[in-house]
C-alpha cells in the first residue's frame, strides 16, 4: 500500500498488489498512465520507503538501497561529464576496483554492446540508442542480482526502439539476468516477456498474470503473438480509464 500527496489530500496508489518474479525471468509490469508503474519500480530499488508492504529477495525483506538491485531510467541518468567509459566505469568506482580494473572491463562492456570507439565520448555526442546502451552497460556491469527497467526505450524513435528491443533481449538471453520491466507498450512486452503482469488503474493491483510459453525471436505480426497483444489490450480497455487508449496506439512502434 502506497500514499502520495500531503496529509489532508492522500491518494492511494496500491491495493493489495502483490507477484512473484522467479530467478533469470523477464518480467514486464504494464498498465493504464497513472496506475503508478514508476513508484513500484521506485519501491522495489528502495528509493521510496514509506509504504506498507515487503519487498523480498532472496528470502530477505529488503529496506532501502540494495546494492544486489540495478535500475535502468527513462531519460539514461548518465553523468554529463563523464565519458561514456566513464560511465560504465562509475559502479565498479562504487565497489572499489582499481582504476585499471574498472577501465578494462568497462572497455570491455562497451565493445560487447557495439560501442567501440565511443568510449571517450561525452554523452552529448552519442545518439538516444547509443546514450541507453551506455546507461544498461553502467548497470549490468556491477553484476545485480535484480535489474530495473523504467521505460528504457520510450524516448526513442520507433526503428531504434526496435534494435534496442533485440539488442537487449540477446543480452538478456546471454546473461539472463532477472529483469523487471516498465513499459506502456504492449509490442514491446510480448516482444520481450516470460511473463506481464497487467496492473489495474489506481489504486493498482494485478488484474492477470500472462506467462508467455512462446520461441523467440517472436515474430511481431504472427497470429501467437498479436492473440496475447489483443488479449491485454482487451483487459486494458475493459478497466475504463483513459490509459489504454495510449497503450494501444504505442503497441504499434
Amino acid at each position: 500500500m502506497y500514499f502520495v500527496g500531503d496529509r489532508d489530500a492522500f491518494i492511494l496508489v496500491f491495493s493489495d498488489l502483490s507477484f512473484r518474479v522467479e530467478t533469470n525471468q523477464f518480467v514486464t509490469v504494464v498498465g493504464p498512465s497513472g496506475c503508478g508503474k514508476t513508484t513500484l519500480l521506485r519501491i522495489i530499488a528502495g528509493l521510496e520507503t514509506l509504504y506498507k508492504g515487503q519487498v523480498i529477495l532472496a528470502g530477505e525483506v529488503l529496506r532501502g538501497r540494495d546494492p544486489r538491485i540495478g535500475m535502468v531510467f527513462q531519460d539514461y541518468a548518465l553523468f554529463p561529464w563523464r565519458t561514456a567509459l566513464q560511465n560504465v566505469e562509475f559502479g565498479l568506482e562504487v565497489l572499489g576496483l582499481s582504476a585499471k580494473q574498472r577501465t578494462a572491463i568497462a572497455a570491455e562492456y562497451l565493445q560487447q554492446f557495439g560501442l567501440s570507439g565511443f568510449e571517450h565520448k561525452l554523452p552529448k555526442e552519442l545518439s538516444g540508442g547509443m546514450k541507453q546502451r551506455v546507461a544498461i552497460a553502467r548497470t549490468l556491469v556491477t553484476c545485480p542480482k535484480v535489474v530495473l527497467m523504467d521505460e528504457p526505450f520510450a524516448s526513442l524513435d520507433s526503428q531504434t526502439r526496435n534494435a534496442m528491443q533485440t539488442f537487449l533481449l540477446d543480452t538478456w538471453i546471454e546473461r539472463k539476468d532477472t529483469v523487471v520491466f516498465v513499459t506502456h507498450n504492449v509490442d514491446e512486452a510480448v516482444f520481450l516477456s516470460d511473463r506481464i503482469v497487467v496492473l489495474s488503474p489506481r489504486p493498482s493491483t494485478v488484474v492477470r498474470i500472462f506467462d508467455l510459453d512462446l520461441p523467440r525471436p517472436r515474430e511481431r505480426t504472427s497470429a501467437a503473438v498479436s492473440a496475447v497483444r489483443r488479449e491485454i489490450l482487451d483487459i486494458l480497455e475493459k478497466s475504463g480509464n483513459s490509459g489504454p487508449k495510449q497503450l494501444s496506439e504505442h503497441s504499434a512502434s
